[in-house]
């Protein structure tokens, strides 16, 4: 048990503050988030020119895996560590971290080095999320949290999608380095922003750590990571390392349960999974992280080939699908605040997603982008009603305590739905362009997708190309359509517990006994 005085809720006593310096602190926090979100998917139009001046075209992939995996590893433990010590601090060192690693990243001389230096970066990003999330959780009661939350999920969106733009643009007029050196004059804002405006974070007395779940819990993440990002390009789905790997994760995580029973202040406490709004939501995230991360991977790849757009175009055509997601995240935000009411946007949110996923199943070589433009927008704002959302509903339901490793927790799963949505579209593609045009061809097709490679080809090959890898890639869209749909079907199994009016919180869905609740105090430094 925890080592803290037990109190209650109504003992808590945050301070008040104004609308004003809410909006400041909400700033640093959505400079913090910018600088992760940003470089999820920032470096990846900088890619070919990083390697033709460093070389290692082999390890090529593992410039955004090693930001991925140290990023999806250290996100759960910040969000533990963020409810045992206090999250403004450590919000402060993962800026620090993330810092050091864009500055080392842009003087990387070597593969190796830039490597190296993006798993530093992931270390940092893995608690700007979730931890910008859990203090303004702290600092807003739920009422009035859908609003700035509807803000934080325009950004992510935007920013996911606007990375490659981004990194395309500085990489052309500057240098890929200018990729990782535009996040200091971001990051050093924010530092200043938390340093001065942000109040010190609850904390417990004695926390106990948990050291032997911590040390699980990386281990089956970076099982987890590998396993959805290797299998299918690094290595073949039944290979030995991609089998090991998957039998690596599920032993971990079983060994992980049984770790998190026993120990007195989990990473990942159990019992979070005993509440319906948490299950609901991860699952409903796991989902959006799928249909999110496979739609930004593989609209480009339906407009630059069957629509014939360049590369730089494929990226602006997408600005659809953000400004859909911007503006349903905004708006959503902004009634949920109004009426205090958030289950049926991600009811409404997810049917609409299902809906633009099945009309993109539809589309074909006479599908025109206009048309295109249509289910992209809808896509854009079935994503952005639930994407925050799930988070608002879980960080309702839980207890002060455990706000940050539910957060973390949610997220984590959004991510991960990324990774094997990506992993497992990717491969379901290149098994059926394969299987129309017959491995040699398909495989000799994965670097012949660009409008110029095509056009070299005689015309009827051209057509016959495109046709099937038009029927290929909209099939992917297809089989997507029944994941959303389940999705669809869990939002209505959601809870609406009545969003607060104040930032206290009382007992929670799923709770431990009251005696393993610890203290918490809330000051500004």
């Amino acid at each position: 048990m925890s080592t803290s005085d037990p109190v209650t809720p109504d003992q808590t006593q945050p301070p008040t503050l104004s609308h004003r310096q809410i909006l400041v602190i909400f700033s640093g926090l959505m400079m913090g988030m910018l600088l992760a979100a940003l470089d999820q998917t920032i470096v990846a139009t900088a890619l070919p020119t990083i390697t033709g001046e460093l070389g290692g075209l082999n390890h090529l992939s593992w410039v955004v895996t090693s930001y991925l995996l140290a990023s999806s590893v250290s996100t759960p433990l910040y969000g533990k560590a963020g409810d045992l010590f206090g999250r403004k601090r450590l919000f402060q060192f993962a800026i620090v971290v993330f810092l050091v690693g864009s500055v080392l990243s842009g003087i990387a001389q070597s593969m190796t080095q830039l490597i190296l230096f993006r798993a530093v970066q992931g270390l940092g990003a893995g608690g700007l999320i979730v931890l910008a999330l859990a203090i303004i959780a702290e600092v807003v009661s739920p009422r009035e949290r859908g609003r700035y939350q509807g803000y934080f999920g325009a950004l992510f969106g935007a920013s996911s999608i606007g990375g490659p733009l981004l990194g395309g643009f500085l990489t052309d007029q500057a240098s890929w380095r200018w990729v990782f050196y535009v996040n200091i004059p971001i990051g050093l804002a924010a530092l200043v922003v938390v340093a001065l405006k942000v109040p010190a974070s609850p904390r417990h007395g004695n926390p106990s750590i948990d050291y032997l779940g911590s040390v699980v819990l990386t281990a089956a993440v970076t099982s987890v990571v590998l396993f959805t990002t290797w299998g299918g390009t690094e290595y073949a789905w039944g290979s030995p390392t991609v089998i090991g790997l998957a039998v690596a994760s599920l032993v971990l995580l079983a060994v992980l349960i049984v770790v998190e029973r026993r120990v007195v202040d989990p990473v990942l406490p159990v019992h979070l999974f005993r509440g319906r709004t948490f299950n609901i939501s991860s699952a409903v995230s796991f989902v959006l992280g799928v249909a999110m991360y496979g739609a930004i991977a593989f609209l480009p790849l339906f407009l630059q080939v069957v629509n014939g757009a360049s590369a730089t175009n494929s990226g602006l055509l997408l600005v659809p699908l953000m400004l859909g997601l911007i503006g349903a995240s905004m708006i959503s935000g902004a009634v949920i605040s109004r009426t205090g009411r958030y289950k049926i946007f991600p009811v409404a949110g997810s049917a609409i997603a299902a809906v633009a996923l099945f009309m993109m199943s539809t589309m074909g070589t006479d599908t025109g982008r206009s048309v295109v433009t249509v289910y992209m927008v809808a896509l854009g704002v079935g994503i952005g009603l639930c994407l925050q959302t799930m988070i608002l509903a879980v960080q309702n339901a839980v207890q002060l305590a455990e706000l940050g490793v539910a957060t973390s927790a949610v997220s984590f799963f959004r991510s991960m739905g990324g990774s094997v949505g990506v992993a497992l579209f990717g491969a379901l593609f290149n098994n059926l362009l394969a299987r129309k045009l017959g491995p040699e061809a398909a495989a000799g097709g994965r670097s012949s997708f660009t409008p110029a490679a095509l056009a070299q080809l005689p015309e009827a090959d051209r057509v016959r190309f495109i046709a099937n890898f038009a029927d290929s890639l909209t099939t992917v869209f297809l089989y997507a359509t029944p994941l959303m749909a389940l999705a669809f079907l869990l939002t209505w199994l959601m809870h609406e517990v009545p969003l607060r009016d104040s930032v206290e919180h009382g007992p929670a869905e799923g709770a431990a006994p009251a005696a393993e609740s610890g203290g918490q105090s809330l000051a500004f430094d």
